[in-house]
């Protein structure tokens, strides 16, 4: 018994890599904007100059949108709000599919150089485990 387990663990060892070897590190996504199985920006791209008005374009699973709506807001360096507002689905969107989806966000130019973009998870129950979002950085012109 103590020699199979032994087998198991050196076996197990070896798959994952080796015993006390670093995992190795992800590198960084600086051409596109960030994303996850459930979302994908694809404008603006990371650290894009962004002017008003900010077209915001992508797609997104259905299961991200509530009446077919989601949060989008600006923030500025600070992380203080620029402007609010919710990206609309352009497809049927009681779906577990991607669909694509469009805001346009009207905005006064903030004195700080650098900003986040913060595409938030429609999450009508409030309950922590049902948050999510993608935050995309942006320079403003």
């Amino acid at each position: 018994m103590l020699r199979s387990i032994t087998c198991l663990v050196v076996v197990m060892a070896v798959a994952c890599g080796g015993v006390g070897k670093p995992a190795p590190e992800p590198q960084p996504d600086t051409v596109r904007a960030p994303s996850n199985p459930a979302i994908h920006v694809t404008a603006p791209a990371v650290d894009a100059i962004v002017s008003s008005p900010l077209v915001v374009t992508g797609e997104a699973r259905g299961t991200w949108f509530f009446e077919a709506t989601f949060p989008v807001t600006l923030l500025d360096a600070d992380g203080k709000p620029i402007v609010s507002g919710y990206a609309q689905a352009q497809g049927e969107w009681m779906t577990e599919q991607m669909v694509p989806f469009k805001t346009e966000l009207v905005f006064a130019t903030p004195s700080s150089a650098n900003g986040t973009l913060v595409l938030e998870k429609a999450n009508p129950s409030d309950l922590p485990e049902h948050d999510a979002e993608v935050r995309v950085p942006v320079r403003f012109r």
